[in-house]
Formats: structure tokens, C-alpha cells, sequence
């Protein structure tokens, strides 16, 4: 009897540990990560290889969670988006776990748990965002099962645009693409509100970067805030952040949020 009493306990334990990964505290404020390779992060990736370095600012917390691969919640640690972005890539530090830590820290976060969605995928250019591509579908998908297991949507953490650099016609439409992203996310999500932060690009793979730069300014949709990454250190000297930038960009973006907090009162 003692014996069964002590499996049954083990088997509670368990099963209690599994519902805790599974649905953590129900006043998460989350936060979709999306875009492309700085998004998903190149911080301290030098020829496809990670250095394993991790700022103080990235340090993981137990109030800081992240939507796994497979739609579980764990805690978050860089790289942020293992797993996520393409195999083909190897991904270090982003902007998402400085931007977590920045929020928490200012104890304005609205919530004892930051849940960060990870979506970006390196190299995609806008239109392959757009609504009925497989990239907004994983994005709405993973975004949904963020708010079912409890909590709500702070805002869309957006930084893409350097593929879209390349060609004049994709330069041209970024403006009417980033719109109907913007607008398909909020009907699709049901917040018609929803604020999204946009990131200016720092760098670009074609000729047309201030092009893109143009049309990210340009956007004058209610609640889209734009952040400007031109000038942080750029690590390969034309493409992706430097692992301290992304910290800066991290810290940046939190107070573009903790802004429009203050703005909506």
C-alpha cells in the first residue's frame, strides 16, 4: 500500500509539472516576434556559428517564458529562436529577451509574465508575410495558442524589410504590404487595436534601403510606432546587429512600448 501510495504521488508530481509547462499563470502579457534575420537574431554569429555569449540583459528568468517549436511554454533563453528560424540559419542574440528583461525591470509590464512568440524566419522578404502564406499562418496560428493558454497581446514586435531592398518593385509595394499585414493581423486576431512596433532598418542586401525606410516612416495607421535601428553597430559591416546593438534595440523597443503605455492613460 505504501508502495502504490508513493507511485500515485510521483504520478500527481508529474502530471502537475506537465499542466505548469503547458498553461503558465494565466496574466502573461505576450509579445509575437516576427520578421527576419535580426528579428530572429545574428548577435554573435560569425560564419553560421553562434559564440554562446549571453549579456546580462538576455540572462533568462522564470518570468520570462517562451512559445516553443511545439506550441509549449518553457522558460526563455537565447537564442531566442531555436528552432524557429530556418535550419539552414544558425541564430544568436536577438532584441526579444533584453526588450523582456527592460519591461520587467520597469515593473510597468502590466503582468508577472512576459510570454515572447518567436516567429521571425531569416531571408523572407514582405510579401512572403502576407495573409494565406504559411509565414502568417504559423504566425496567427502560434499567436492564438499564446492567448488560449491565458493572458493577453502587448504588441507585434516587427523587423523585416532588408530582403526587400533588392528589388524595386518589392521597395515600392513595402508600404501597401506592411498596411494589410497590419490590418489582416488585427481582423484575424480580433484587436483591432493592436499596437505594432515596427523597426526602421540599420541595413539593407540591395540598393533600396532608404526606399524601405521611406515606406516604414510612412505608415500612418493608428498605433504602429516606429523605432530606428540606423546607426547601431552592424557585426559583419553590412547586414546584421551586433549582439550589443541587439541589447540596445532590446531596451529601445521596451521603452517604445512602456511609451505608448503612458500615451493610452
Amino acid at each position: 500500500m505504501l508502495l502504490l501510495l508513493l507511485l500515485l504521488v510521483a504520478s500527481s508530481s508529474l502530471s502537475q509539472e506537465g499542466v505548469l509547462a503547458d498553461v503558465p499563470p494565466s496574466n502573461k502579457l505576450v509579445f509575437i516576434l516576427a520578421g527576419q534575420s535580426n528579428m530572429a537574431g545574428r548577435g554573435g554569429v560569425v560564419a553560421n556559428r553562434w559564440d554562446g555569449v549571453v549579456p546580462g540583459d538576455c540572462a533568462p528568468s522564470p518570468a520570462v517564458l517562451r512559445l516553443s517549436p511545439d506550441l509549449r511554454w518553457e522558460e526563455a533563453r537565447e537564442p531566442l529562436h531555436a528552432g524557429i528560424d530556418a535550419a539552414n540559419h544558425a541564430v544568436g542574440v536577438g532584441p526579444g529577451m533584453a526588450f523582456a528583461n527592460a519591461l520587467l525591470r520597469s515593473g510597468r509590464a502590466g503582468g508577472a509574465v512576459v510570454g515572447l512568440v518567436p516567429c521571425a524566419v531569416g531571408g523572407t522578404r514582405m510579401a512572403e508575410w502576407g495573409r494565406g502564406t504559411e509565414l502568417y499562418a504559423e504566425m496567427l496560428r502560434r499567436a492564438r495558442v499564446a492567448v488560449e493558454t491565458g493572458g493577453r497581446i502587448g504588441a507585434l514586435l516587427w523587423y523585416q524589410g532588408e530582403s526587400d531592398t533588392v528589388r524595386w518593385s518589392d521597395a515600392t509595394e513595402y508600404g501597401r504590404r506592411m498596411g494589410m499585414l497590419v490590418r489582416d493581423l488585427r481582423a484575424d486576431l480580433g484587436i483591432p487595436h493592436l499596437l505594432v512596433i515596427q523597426v526602421g532598418l540599420a541595413s539593407g542586401l540591395g540598393q533600396y534601403t532608404q526606399v524601405v525606410r521611406d515606406a516604414q516612416k510612412g505608415i500612418k495607421l493608428r498605433n504602429v510606432r516606429f523605432v530606428d535601428a540606423m546607426g547601431l553597430p552592424l557585426q559583419d559591416g553590412h547586414l546584421h546587429l551586433s549582439t550589443q546593438a541587439q541589447v540596445q534595440l532590446g531596451r529601445m523597443l521596451a521603452q517604445s512600448y512602456l511609451n505608448y503605455g503612458t500615451s493610452q492613460l
